[in-house]
This record gives C-alpha cells, structure tokens and sequence, in this order.
C-alpha cells in the first residue's frame, strides 16, 4: 500500500521484558514458524535500513545489534531511552516484540505520517489506548525520557503533555484500513493462543 522506506529511521524491537505473566521469553514464542523476535525484525527490516533490539546482548546478538538499558529495570521507558541514547538518526520506530499483528504496511504509514509532521512523537491511539510500544519517536525525547528516568518517573504516557505529539486517532486508523485488533499483545498463555 504505501511504498515509503526512509534512512534517516532507525528501528528498534523491544524484547527486554522480564515476561513474568507468561512464564518464559514472549520473544521466542512461535507463531506460524516464526518466532516473534524473528518476526518483528521481519516486520523493521521492510521498514528501515537499520534494526536493532533493545534487550540482554548475550540472549540475542545472534539476531541483530542489541543495545541495553541505561536505566536498568525502569520498564519500556527505559528501553525507549536506551534506543535513542544510540540512536543516529532522526526518525525512531520503537515495537515491543508481544505486537504480532502489527503489519509492514502499517508501519510505513506510521513512518509517512512522522515523516510529515514536525511532532517530537507519532502515536496510534486505538480503542481509546495510546501505543507507545508502537509509535514514532524524534531523536530529542532521549532528553525528556532521561530526565524522567533520574527522578524515578518511569511513566511513558506523563512525558507526551510536554512535547508536541500527533496522535494517530481510531477513526484515522480505520480510514486507512487498519484495525485496532493488530494492537493486541500476548502477555500471557491464554493470549498467546487465542492468537495462533
């Protein structure tokens, strides 16, 4: 559908959760002969000439340029810190690895759409839920996060009051015929196989 490929856009998969709901690693959970880290590195890889995954280098730097956690154990904000701490380019599509429905096409609309706007941060917000593990994020939030991170603020969703956000609504969603169902992550046994 769209045909967009930018290089000023890294991409990072989020796969350093501690998975405790469900019981072992959600990255190497498989799912139509793929794993999901697999998966979503398919997924960046249509996306932008650079992918990495913010998680323990050992566990997966057979895989691709892993980055760690600044601020260990301070969650997706910490990770998300931790990708634009490295991060050389401007653009910065952050995925968490549980978001398997998520599709290439939706991806580079979420690119145009960042691309086209001069917003610190693009966002889906679908079923009245920001997506902050699937958005858009200028180089520039690395200093809003980190000054977070030093107070123990490890929210996501309190730091957009303080910078220019577009936020992808439903209704924009739907126009361009996506479905908030690819939004549904596997955070447990049960979701993960309601979804295969």
């Amino acid at each position: 559908m769209y045909d967009v490929r930018v290089h000023d856009l890294t991409a990072f998969v989020l796969a350093g959760g501690k998975s405790s709901r469900m019981g072992s690693d959600k990255a190497f959970l498989n799912l139509a002969g793929e794993t999901l880290l697999q998966r979503a590195l398919r997924l960046t890889r249509q996306v932008a000439t650079s992918v990495c995954v913010v998680g323990r280098g050992s566990q997966f730097e057979s895989f691709a340029t892993v980055i760690e956690d600044v601020f260990p154990h301070c969650g997706p904000l910490g990770a998300i810190h931790a990708a634009l701490a490295q991060s050389k380019t401007e653009l910065n599509l952050i995925l968490a690895v549980d978001l398997p429905l998520v599709s290439p096409d939706f991806l580079r609309f979420l690119v145009e759409r960042a691309s086209a706007s001069a917003a610190m941060v693009t966002i889906p917000r679908s079923v009245e839920r920001l997506q902050p593990l699937c958005a858009i994020y200028r180089n520039g939030f690395k200093g809003l996060a980190e000054r977070a991170l030093q107070v123990g603020n490890n929210k996501i969703d309190a730091l957009f009051g303080h910078c220019e956000t577009r936020v992808i609504e439903d209704a924009e969603l739907r126009a361009a015929g996506f479905s908030p169902e690819m939004f549904r992550n596997v955070n447990t046994p049960a979701d993960f196989e309601e979804l295969r």
